[in-house]
């Protein structure tokens, strides 16, 4: 792995009580990539940013195709869900602060342009990025992040998903088609170059 630059953060995308608990939106590797992370937090925690997915109350304030996600998963807005399990994982939150926590509606979280400013004010050029999932919310992060032009390093040990099939396609993708912007690692290799 080339050596991590100085200019660096660490990305970790929803580990929230909602995908980790019995919902309908349950990701089961969660608990096998959850230490990982914990692991590489603990030694950063002021180099990381936390994402959290929030749903909005009802269906019916969010616009086009989100309105009938929402629609079918009802029982996920947050006047169903209870508000607690929108909260990170408590193995996690405890570093929060120094880590940051930045909440988002949708799937990337460069959409209003906020987290990238935020970055950019830091001088941060390169982002790990770890959470989930895989193929859905770390893939729009990771794709977005190669359009605003960041240096990425997933390690593949802590990303998850719900689906194992798009998930090993996913990290596959990422490494061969972006391998130029995106490096594939492990959580071992990270943690030997950072500290």
């Amino acid at each position: 792995m080339e050596e991590i630059m100085p200019r660096w953060a660490h990305l970790c995308i929803d580990m929230q009580r909602m995908f980790d608990g019995e919902t309908a939106w349950n990701v089961p590797w969660m608990a096998k990539v959850s230490d990982q992370i914990e692991e590489l937090t603990a030694r950063v925690p002021e180099r990381t940013i936390f994402t959290r997915f929030i749903p909005p109350r009802s269906a019916g304030e969010m616009p086009g195709a989100w309105k009938a996600y929402y629609e079918k998963w009802n029982q996920m807005t947050l006047n169903r869900l209870p508000r607690e399990l929108v909260d990170l994982l408590p193995a996690l939150a405890r570093f929060a602060p120094p880590a940051r926590v930045f909440d988002k509606r949708t799937y990337s979280p460069w959409v209003d342009g906020r987290l990238h400013q935020l970055l950019v004010q830091d001088g941060v050029d390169t982002l790990i990025v770890t959470g989930g999932e895989t193929d859905v919310c770390v893939l729009a992060t990771v794709v977005g992040a190669i359009d605003l032009g960041y240096r990425l390093l997933i390690p593949h040990d802590a990303v998850c998903s719900g689906a194992d099939s798009t998930h090993d396609s996913t990290l596959e993708l990422l490494g061969a088609r972006f391998s130029v912007q995106v490096e594939m690692t492990s959580t071992e290799a990270l943690l030997a170059n950072v500290v």
